[in-house]
Parts: C-alpha cells; sequence; structure tokens
C-alpha cells in the first residue's frame, strides 16, 4: 500500500480521535453531578474547580466544543475528499479496477470509512464512555478544555454575540424555568426506587415533602372544637382523670374559654408527681405557649418549633381567637403518613367508584385524589378543608343533600355534625 495513502488514513484518524474527545467532554461535562463536583471542590480539589466552571457557563464551553468538532470535520473532509479518495482510486487501478470506475470507488470508499469511523470513534463510544463515569471523566479532560475555551476565547465571544443578537431579531426569549423542578425529582425517585437504588418509600416521603412546602399551617391543625384542654379551675382529680382518657402528652391550660389560654402543661412533669403520689398544683407546671398565625407555611411552622424546642403550637386567626392546635407529630405525619391508624380513614372508596371523605380532609389531599393543580374558584373566602370548601361553594352552613358540580366531579354533603360539614360524597360525572 502507497505510504501516503497510509499516512492520511492515519491522520483522519487522529482527527476523528480528536472529535471523539471533544464529544467525550462536552457530555461528560455537562451530565456530571454539579454537587459531586462541588463536594471535591471543597476538598481543594483544581481540577474539580475548572470541570465545575466549565459546567456553570454552558454557553463558552459548547461554542468552543462546536468550534473544535467544526474544524476537525473541515479537516477530515479535506484529508479524506480531497487526497485520499484520489490515492485510493490510483490504488484501485493499480488492483485492475477500470480507470473509468475508480473515482467513484474511491470516493464512496472513503466516504462510507470515514462516516464509520466519525459515528463509532468519533461519538458513539466516546458518548458511552462520558455518560458511564461522567463526573471523573470531567475532571480528567477539564484542565484541556479550560486551556481551548481560554485560545478560543476571541471566536466564542464572536460567536456568542453573533447570537444573542439573532435570537434578539427573532424574538426569543431566554428561559425563565429553573434548572430542576420538582416533577423531575420526584420522577428520578421513582426511577430509582425501580432499580433498588431507593427504598420504595422515600419517593411518596419526598412527595409529601414537597407538597407540605405547599401547606399552610391551617391545613395541618386539629381545629378548636376537638381540643382536649383543661380549665384552671379544674380540680386535680379532673386533671387526672381528663389526661388519663385522652392520652396526650401536651395539653393546653385555659381560664374558662380556649380564648383565654394560659400555656401548655407537659404531662411528664404532672406524672412524677402522680407516681410519687405528692399533692401539686397542675397549673404550676404550665410553660409559656408558642402561638402562630393559620396562614404561616407549615415549613415555618417546623422551623419555629426547632428555634423555640417545643412541639406544640396554638394556632390563631386573623381576628385574634384560637383557631386551632398542631404539633411537631402533625409536621411528621404529613411526610410519612398516619402514624396511628385513624379509626375512620379520611378518604374511603366504595364499590360504586365514588368517594366518601371526611369534612376535615384537607384541600391538598383533595387535589392529589382528583387530579387538580390548584383549587377552582369557588365562592369567597379561604378554606383548607372539604368542609370548608363545601360551604365556600354553596355560600351556606349545608345541609344534607346539598350538592353542587365542579370540572367533572359532584361533590354531597350526605352528614353533619352539627354546623359542620362531617361527610362528603365525591362522584366522577360521567360515573353517574
Amino acid at each position: 500500500m502507497d505510504n501516503s495513502i497510509v499516512i492520511e488514513i492515519l491522520i483522519v484518524l487522529l482527527l476523528i480521535s480528536g472529535n471523539g474527545l471533544l464529544a467525550m467532554s462536552e457530555l461528560a461535562i455537562l451530565s456530571a453531578r454539579k454537587s459531586w463536583l462541588q463536594q471535591r471542590v471543597n476538598k481543594g480539589n483544581k481540577r474539580a474547580k475548572q470541570a465545575l466552571t466549565l459546567a456553570e457557563t454552558p454557553n463558552d464551553f459548547l461554542s468552543t466544543v462546536q468550534i473544535g468538532i467544526t474544524l476537525v470535520g473541515i479537516l477530515a473532509g479535506v484529508f479524506g475528499g480531497a487526497t485520499m479518495a484520489k490515492d485510493l482510486a490510483r490504488l484501485l487501478v493499480a488492483l485492475g479496477l477500470p480507470a473509468q470506475h475508480s473515482d467513484l470507488a474511491g470516493a464512496a470508499i472513503t466516504v462510507s470509512l470515514i462516516t464509520y469511523l466519525s459515528l463509532v470513534i468519533g461519538e458513539l463510544v466516546p458518548k458511552n464512555l462520558a455518560l458511564s463515569n461522567a463526573e471523573r471523566i470531567a475532571m480528567a479532560v477539564a484542565p484541556t478544555m479550560h486551556r481551548l475555551s481560554r485560545l478560543a476565547y476571541p471566536f466564542v465571544r464572536l460567536l456568542s454575540l453573533s447570537t444573542a443578537l439573532i435570537t434578539r431579531l427573532l424574538g426569543v426569549q431566554p428561559s425563565t424555568e429553573p434548572p430542576v423542578t420538582e416533577a423531575e425529582i420526584e420522577m428520578m425517585m421513582s426511577q430509582g426506587a425501580e432499580v433498588g437504588v431507593f427504598e420504595p418509600e422515600e419517593p411518596e416521603m419526598v412527595r409529601r415533602i414537597f407538597r407540605l412546602g405547599n401547606q399552610r399551617v391551617g391545613s395541618l391543625m386539629t381545629p378548636r372544637r376537638e381540643i382536649v384542654w383543661l380549665d384552671k379551675s379544674d380540680e386535680p382529680e379532673k386533671v387526672r382523670q381528663t389526661v388519663m382518657k385522652a392520652g396526650f402528652s401536651r395539653f393546653p391550660v385555659a381560664a374558662s374559654d380556649l380564648d383565654n389560654v394560659i400555656g401548655m402543661v407537659h404531662v411528664a412533669d404532672m406524672l412524677k408527681h402522680w407516681l410519687r403520689d405528692e399533692a401539686f398544683d397542675p397549673y404550676q407546671l404550665v410553660h409559656p405557649p408558642l402561638f402562630v398565625p393559620e396562614s404561616i407555611p407549615a415549613l415555618d411552622l417546623l422551623e419555629r418549633f426547632k428555634t423555640s424546642h417545643t412541639h406544640m403550637a396554638l394556632v390563631i386567626d386573623e381576628y385574634g381567637g384560637l383557631a386551632g392546635l398542631v404539633t411537631s407529630n402533625d409536621l411528621l405525619e404529613a411526610i410519612v403518613g398516619d402514624i396511628d391508624r385513624p379509626v375512620n380513614p379520611p378518604i374511603v372508596q366504595r364499590t360504586d367508584g365514588s368517594w366518601l371523605l371526611d369534612g376535615l380532609l384537607p384541600v391538598v389531599d383533595l387535589l392529589e385524589l382528583v387530579g387538580w393543580e390548584e383549587l377552582p374558584p369557588l365562592g369567597k373566602g379561604h378554606y383548607h378543608t372539604v368542609g370548608g370548601l363545601m360551604m365556600a361553594a354553596l355560600e351556606e352552613v349545608p345541609t344534607e343533600g346539598a350538592s353542587f358540580v365542579c370540572q367533572g366531579f359532584r361533590f354531597e354533603v350526605v352528614d353533619m355534625d352539627g354546623l359542620r360539614v362531617d361527610k362528603v360524597l365525591l362522584t366522577a360525572v360521567n360515573a353517574l
């Protein structure tokens, strides 16, 4: 074989390998986990710092890679089309191929060979390597890519300015979407659970944490009418009976009425005296209460629990009255689900496909059940529960049998507890 053809083939292979290096570097740096690189940066790793810098300025880096790939492609075309094809045609004539077919055959073989090598060596193999170990490859190629970026900076700036000008003329606006969304994280968690990276319960917990971030304290609290509390005027024996019957670890203490809360008392403090059979005044053990408005986000409440070193808060409405009570256990159950299985589940699916809902069911649970992104505009006022939704939609205190239809679902009051909506029947309209 002619030495010139061998040299040309080696040059083409070298150029294609350079294309592969650029393709591998591009994919490795863009797909490397920034959190992993940041950990190495914090430990003083210079290569990780260079890789992270390139990943955080993708426009300049991609322009550098594109310039390199374009130049490699042009040079490979020059050597392959203008030089190697002619030399290969002469070689084919020497091997006995008719001269009138040698040019076409040489060009076809050259194009096929360069295309095959470009796909395998220049794209597929490097990109598979990059995906298999993105972070370590990103660190390995970062110094070279960093130097190339500095050398190509004038051309990169020219390309960036030209691109920005053309996109502005076309009316294209920069994306305002965050780089990662809650939906993407939930999907990754689900996929990770399927392949065994995460425990089966973890994706559900993450989903609940995201939902907790959108909830207000009012949707988590125990409403005022269900609070078990101690009256300051109660005799010690009555206090003891109330505590034993309720089974809670903390109780609010008030003077005659829940709008006059004095503080909170811990059962553990009283238990010490009961075990020793000592006479004591329970109200000398009262701690100052933590008051929070019902409109604050649930995660803000978590921070207040941490800073105040308490586990219970009294929820105040906009008029200054007591709306309810919320504990750290309520926040925990919002993440992991009901710890103590309720006697009457808040959502029960019936055999006909309809659902029986508790009136105290938070509206965020209703949204998830029916697949709505947000609540439709129904009536006036703010509400946190299905019962509140019924009152807002009907614009009156409902009676049994009252109903309305909204976005393909029929809501019907089936039971009242005094003036409170106790049970609601939810039925898909197309199922009627």
